[in-house]
């Protein structure tokens, strides 16, 4: 799967603010996608003590959810921690797994926000734009905005709201357990993403896409740390 849109990341936090700034407007907050045959979760996880990031993509048939491929990529973190910035460090290693899938996705969910972001442009809208794919964001925590809480039942919504604006949907997706927030990346409508999204939970809180790509990531990150330790042990002793 190839990159669409050109972009370079040597960049510094305060020309990265400006990029959001130019790029937020192509986003497009529309459904601009086919039928539906495969939708892709993405996740990563960090070893801080490294500075290494670690992506996962796993495919799935829609509306079956059966796994048809997935994809990992493990790659140093250029950029800072900066808040509201992250899609910066986060994206490069994400797209390196993703050129890895034989596979296109009709449609990516994954974990963190799109336009529930200060500048209207999370990792969902940057993902979507870099690729030009139908992108939903599905995060577990609110970012901005303001939500009254949703019913208790199933598909229960909310709106969230910022500075007047809707900027996502607070969806209960399991009765009496938290509700997650699904927001719009990039070629998809609102409505289109909650759906989708509903679609893709399999009677757990967060929808099977995200949260397979989360276990999955984990793991990697875990063997790896388990693999560096081992060595260093066997290093040791050969002293």
């Amino acid at each position: 799967m190839k990159t669409k849109m050109r972009t370079r990341w040597n960049v510094i936090p305060r020309e990265a603010v400006r990029l959001q700034q130019t790029w937020r407007e192509r986003v497009e907050t529309q459904d601009r996608f086919g039928p539906l045959q495969y939708v892709a979760g993405a996740d990563l996880a960090f070893d801080p003590e490294i500075n290494l990031a670690f992506a996962g993509v796993i495919v799935y048939r829609f509306p079956q959810l059966h796994e048809v491929e997935r994809r990992m990529a493990r790659r140093k973190l250029d950029f800072p921690y900066v808040p509201g910035l992250l899609s910066f460090r986060e994206s490069p290693v994400l797209l390196a797994a993703f050129a890895r899938l034989r596979i296109e996705p009709d449609v990516i969910l994954i974990d963190g926000h799109g336009l529930a972001h200060p500048r209207r442009f999370g990792i969902a809208c940057h993902l979507g734009l870099l690729l030009d794919r139908p992108t939903i964001g599905c995060a577990k925590s609110i970012l901005v905005g303001e939500a009254v809480e949703p019913g208790l039942p199933a598909g229960s919504q909310a709106s969230l709201i910022d500075k007047g604006e809707k900027v996502g949907v607070v969806l209960r997706t399991r009765e009496h357990v938290r509700a997650i927030y699904v927001t719009v990346g990039h070629r998809v409508s609102l409505e289109s993403a909650v759906r989708i999204v509903a679609q893709c939970t399999d009677g757990f809180r967060i929808p099977k896409p995200t949260r397979e790509a989360d276990h999955w990531v984990r793991d990697l990150r875990r063997d790896y740390q388990a693999e560096r330790k081992q060595q260093g042990t066997r290093a040791g002793q050969m002293l």
